[in-house]
């Protein structure tokens, strides 16, 4: 069994390398082998030299995609899905908000046959959790309830990071979306689809703007047209 862990990355050189050694010692179940591939989307703080670096060094070793311009988050999710090999795969952000010790957590409903798609959810309660933006978590919370009401599941974190499924749930080349509004199409697409989802408990240590956050209120409003999108309109 492999896992493939697409990791899209956009100007986070202060982050990826610790990012790709912790996933690299992430604690797999037995018989799960891992794979790494990184999605780099056009990248202009140096990030990309250091991923070419790392990735002739092989330690840890991964494969290295890039764009030669950014496409946006969901882009880069795409081309990785693409290019992924596994039998089961999960995204990975490059920053260090998200804490692949998580894995087997996530990992566990999918390998003991109860489920196809697993989210991580940051409101479950769960391991520790940094303490920040109120009016973030009043978005997210939002966003999954206008989701859930179309999607018909009643997610608790639909804009969550961790999604993680079964290879054969979703053809990647479907997706259409570029930046954020990926995470309420793969919602959409995968409860179209039938598949069995489970949440299970995450850690989360958020981070500031200025510690390299991107998204913002104007993505907030992407995702309402998405999620109407890929519900009603497609």
């Amino acid at each position: 069994m492999r896992l493939s862990v697409v990791i899209p990355a956009y100007n986070e050189r202060a982050t990826v390398s610790e990012m790709l050694a912790r996933v690299a010692r992430a604690p797999l179940p037995d018989g799960v082998e891992l794979e790494m591939v990184v999605v780099d989307d056009g990248s202009k703080d140096g990030t990309r030299d250091l991923l070419r670096e790392l990735e002739r060094a092989g330690t840890p070793p991964f494969r290295l995609i890039e764009h030669a311009v950014n496409q946006g988050k969901g882009a880069a999710i795409r081309t990785g899905f693409l290019a992924a090999t596994g039998d089961i795969l999960l995204v990975q952000d490059a920053d260090l908000e998200y804490d692949p010790t998580d894995y087997p957590r996530l990992l566990a409903p999918i390998l003991g046959g109860e489920a196809d798609v697993v989210y991580g959810s940051r409101f479950l309660g769960g391991p520790a959790h940094r303490v920040l933006f109120f009016w973030h978590s009043v978005g997210n919370r939002l966003l999954t309830t206008f989701s859930n009401m179309l999607t018909d599941i009643n997610l608790s974190d639909m804009e969550t990071c961790y999604k993680v499924f079964r290879r054969e749930v979703l053809d990647p080349s479907v997706l259409k979306s570029a930046r954020f509004g990926i995470e309420p199409e793969l919602t959409a697409r995968f409860a179209k689809s039938g598949a069995r989802i489970y949440e299970v408990p995450i850690s989360y240590r958020g981070r500031t703007y200025a510690e390299g956050k991107k998204i913002g209120w104007k993505d907030g409003f992407s995702a309402i047209w998405a999620i109407i999108r890929y519900n009603l309109l497609s």
